[in-house]
């Protein structure tokens, strides 16, 4: 091969493999590559390091939980899911529904009738059989693998607190009475044995409960995933920070 033919054959080659690394960063888009959706509920996932801990933001008015698990992730590896909304609700089929109840067919009814009056009959099953067909891809997406913790982050208001859950829980350990809207809920009761060895208020709900509300705690129970909610108060980003170090260190 003369040297003119060889540049020419090793120009190709270089453009062909330039070709090709661009069509893999370009398709699919990167948009779709880092979202994920169930029944047209956006959520943007990010994936950071080798596959491990998972994490999610649900409710989109949860601001100090998103701005939380945004900057959690610039320091740490894992994946973390995050609604794409400002409110609390999110858009199905033209209605709405609370993300956190979308996890059964039983809870998802409940909160579209709740939350949609004026729908028909036909209205709610089909936003039901939506759900019902993308329930599973979303959840392999978002649980975490071999037997990794997902980490969920919510903040409450004065209506709600770790009282409010304490009747409903199979074990509770109150170690900070005096901040009742600080609290971790799990599912795992070896998760729960050193978590309520630590100053924070814990509760512990890993039976199937007597009333499917469609939350994910209750999936995560019944599947035997483990799973840890961290609340805190709307605004108080310092506690829910400390809260979610604490946990990382331990767990």
């Amino acid at each position: 091969m003369t040297s003119n033919h060889l540049g020419s054959h090793l120009s190709n080659r270089r453009n062909f493999l330039l070709a090709v690394t661009a069509f893999q960063w370009l398709w699919p888009p990167y948009w779709f590559r880092n979202h994920v959706d169930i029944a047209g509920i956006p959520f943007r996932r990010i994936r950071k390091g080798p596959e491990g801990r998972h994490y999610l933001c649900i409710h989109g008015d949860e601001r100090t939980a998103r701005d939380l698990l945004t900057e959690h992730m610039n320091e740490n590896n894992g994946r973390a899911f995050l609604v794409q909304s400002n409110e609390r609700t999110v858009q199905i089929m033209g209605g709405k529904i609370d993300p956190n109840r979308m996890f059964s067919r039983v809870g998802a009814e409940k909160n579209l009738r709740s939350l949609n009056p004026s729908w028909s009959a036909d209205q709610i099953k089909s936003a039901l059989n939506r759900l019902d067909a993308d329930r599973e891809g979303f959840v392999r997406r978002l649980f975490p693998r071999r037997g990794e913790v997902l980490v969920a982050l919510h903040n409450n208001g004065p209506a709600y607190s770790v009282n409010d859950e304490t009747a409903i829980s199979d074990d509770v350990a109150m170690n900070d009475k005096e901040h009742p809207d600080e609290f971790m809920l799990c599912t795992h009761r070896p998760d729960f044995q050193v978590l309520a060895g630590g100053p924070y208020n814990v509760l512990l709900q890993n039976k199937a409960p007597k009333e499917d509300d469609g939350s994910l705690s209750r999936l995560c129970a019944a599947r035997a995933v483990r799973y840890v909610n961290i609340e805190a108060a709307h605004g108080n980003l310092e506690a829910q920070r400390k809260m979610l170090e604490w946990l990382e260190n331990v767990l």
